[in-house]
């Protein structure tokens, strides 16, 4: 079971990452900040996320491969410098209420499952290492509240 998390974590910080970045961007051509706006969901419920990539990969330390993969045979083949592809590429799924009730292959799937795994994951990891972190593991840390329209 801990095997399963771990890989399923590590296939999600890897698609929160690749679109982040968006399609076949290198590393050195990534904005320090990055709009998490996919094309996958007809709307937005919450804020978009500001993901900072330029500080989780130089001032955090995170691995590329932590969020950027392509899996083959269960193994992760993606190295820095490959091509990344937006995440929804892979996880077409869009269910965004009952996503946990998903069948486990359907969840793997799954985008918003993709993010809130690997990041959220990532971060109350974190918080559990060492409690003074200010790594956020709230939706209104991440997702700003929406303006009204």
């Amino acid at each position: 079971m801990a095997k399963r998390w771990k890989v399923v974590v590590g296939v999600l910080v890897a698609f929160v990452a690749a679109i982040v970045c968006g399609a076949f961007v290198q590393a050195g051509d990534v904005p320090d900040v990055i709009t998490i706006n996919s094309s996958i969901y007809q709307q937005h419920t919450k804020g978009l996320v500001q993901f900072t990539h330029k500080k989780h990969a130089e001032d955090y330390k995170i691995a590329c491969t932590e969020c950027h993969h392509v899996y083959k045979d269960g193994k992760n083949v993606w190295k820095e410098g490959d091509p990344v592809e937006k995440c929804e590429k892979c996880h077409t799924d869009a269910t965004i209420k009952g996503e946990k009730k998903l069948p486990p292959e359907q969840q793997k799937l799954n985008l918003k499952l993709a993010f809130h795994n690997n990041c959220v994951g990532c971060h109350k990891k974190l918080k559990k290492e060492n409690k003074e972190t200010k790594a956020p593991t709230t939706c209104s840390k991440c997702h700003p509240k929406k303006k009204a329209q």
